[in-house]
Order: C-alpha cells, then sequence, then structure tokens
C-alpha cells in the first residue's frame, strides 16, 4: 500500500459516507488561513502525510512549512501555514493531525534515546515491532529523531532468533543450514554467554545480546573485543530487551555497537499538535 492509498483508506474510514456535521451545516466555500501549532517540545515528522491529506480534499490548498522534518519545534511554535477551503480542509483535519502527531510522537521519543547516548559510540536502532500499514512512515520518524534503521522487514536480512534455533536443532546447526543457501551477512540472537561465545567460534557478524542485565552484557562485550583482539575479525554487538531511557545510557556505555528499542515505535505517545482556523478569512489570501 503507497501513501495515497494509506490515506485514501484513512479518510474512507473517518468520512465512510461524508463530515455528516459539516455538510448539514450547508456553508459555501469559505477560504482562509490554518494554522498547524506544537502543543509541546517535539521533533517534527509527517509532514508528506500531513500535507497530501489535506491536498487530498482541497487541493487548490498551499501550505508553507516553517520547518523541516528532524526539525526540533518548540512548544507553541507555528509549525506551517496553510490557506484554501477552510471547509474542506475542516474535513481533512483529523486524519491530517492523526498522521502528523503520530509520528513527531514517534521520532520525539527516538530522539530523546539518541541524546541519552550522544556521547557514546552507540546507535539506536528500531524494530519490526510497527503499526500494520505504516512500517515506512515509522522507520521513517525513526530516522527524524536520530535513530537508525534496523532491516525494513524479513526480507532484507538475516537473523537467527531463538525460533529459528530450536527448530533448527541448535545455534550452530542453524548458522550451518543458512550458510549452505545464502552468502548474507548472518545476525544471531544470544540469550547466555555460552551462545555468545559459539556465536564467535562461528564467526557471524553480528550478535544479538537479548535481555542480559549489564553485568552479562559487559562479559559479552569482553568475549567480543576479547576475539577482534586475537582475529584482527569484528563481530558487531547489539543489546535488546527491556531498554528504557532510565537504563540506555548505562547500555551504551558497556561499549555496544547498537541498541534495538521496540518502544521506539510501538510505545511512543502522539505528539501534541493542533490545527487552528481563522474563520474570519472569507476570501483567497497569500500567505
Amino acid at each position: 500500500m503507497n501513501l495515497s492509498d494509506l490515506i485514501r483508506a484513512a479518510l474512507k474510514e473517518d468520512m465512510p459516507n461524508g463530515d455528516l456535521t459539516t455538510e448539514c451545516l450547508g456553508l459555501a466555500p469559505r477560504f482562509g488561513q490554518a494554522r498547524l501549532i506544537a502543543k509541546q517540545d517535539l521533533v517534527l515528522s509527517g509532514t508528506g502525510p500531513f500535507e497530501q491529506t489535506v491536498e487530498m480534499l482541497e487541493p487548490t490548498s498551499k501550505v508553507q512549512w516553517h520547518f523541516r522534518e528532524g526539525d526540533r519545534v518548540l512548544n507553541r511554535q507555528i509549525i506551517c501555514h496553510i490557506t484554501g477551503d477552510l471547509i474542506q480542509i475542516l474535513k481533512a483535519e483529523r486524519v491530517a493531525l492523526n498522521f502528523v502527531g503520530r509520528l513527531s510522537g514517534i521520532a520525539t521519543l527516538t530522539g530523546r534515546f539518541v541524546d541519552e547516548v550522544a556521547n557514546t559510540e552507540t546507535k539506536i536502532l528500531d524494530t519490526r515491532k510497527t503499526t500494520p500499514g505504516y512500517r515506512d512512515l515509522e522507520k521513517k520518524a525513526v530516522a527524524h529523531g536520530g535513530g537508525t534503521n534496523h532491516r525494513f522487514g524479513l526480507s532484507d536480512a538475516i537473523l537467527i532468533k531463538d525460533n529459528h534455533i530450536m527448530v533448527a536443532g541448535g545455534l550452530r546447526k542453524a548458522v550451518e543450514r543458512i550458510r549452505e543457501n545464502t552468502k548474507e551477512k548472518i545476525e544471531v540472537e544470544c540469550g547466555t554467554l555460552e551462545d555468545v561465545v559459539e556465536a564467535i567460534d562461528l564467526k557471524v557478524d553480528r550478535v544479538l545480546l537479548d535481555n542480559m542485565d549489564n553485568e552479562a552484557l559487559a562479559m559479552a562485550v569482553n568475549l567480543i573485543e576479547t576475539d577482534f583482539q586475537s582475529s584482527g575479525r569484528r563481530v558487531f554487538s547489539e543489546a535488546s530487551g527491556n531498554m528504557n531511557l532510565s537504563r540506555i545510557k548505562s547500555v551504551a556505555e558497556i561499549g555496544v555497537d547498537f541498541i534495538s528499542v521496540g518502544a521506539l515505535t510501538h510505545s511512543a505517545p502522539t505528539a501534541d499538535i493542533s490545527l487552528l482556523f481563522d474563520w474570519q478569512q472569507s476570501e483567497v489570501m497569500g500567505i
């Protein structure tokens, strides 16, 4: 589903038989201006979906953005001005705000995680824990917040997880079976230090250190560094599981290369953004 299809589906969901309230008012077109205003400090994302939603109902509308995606916007700042038929823009309001609020919320939360690890070499990754149909938008929002995208989907990279290991009959067998069929780089989920030792011995490219406490993470990173010093071969480390803002800095300081955080997309609060209408304007005006 492309963005246009997604917007059409969202508008159809909100107005399966039109906007009953607005249409029953029986108003003629009212040309004027509306302002998109931040009601909290945020990182902006979702300008494309917002603008395209408005344009789908009011093709003659014009939007002037005062910020770009990835910019930090302060509470009460005007994000953009819109001119056009305010009756049609009113119909698009909620769907447009749902897009920009949701995506700016993800970018804002990502920015907070990125800020916590700013003095380290660790990169913050997203996961596949996204809203169905919104993955492309939500991963872009992570990038706008300063995060790094992990694989987009199952078709993009090899990641051997616990269920793959179980069904294959063990970590070693899983890696060997994968290598029989591809030369792609391999990442392996490791829940114990024994798994880490085996993964290093198998010369995988990255180990996913899953649900380890900080002590275990430090020991795992030491095993990886010791192997690198002796072999010269780099195995990258990724910490995952129970990663939150209060813990993320201490994990990064251990020296992991990546930290994947599902909360970036599955638990980000929607950013508080409002669209205010200047109804007194009744004719076309430039911005």
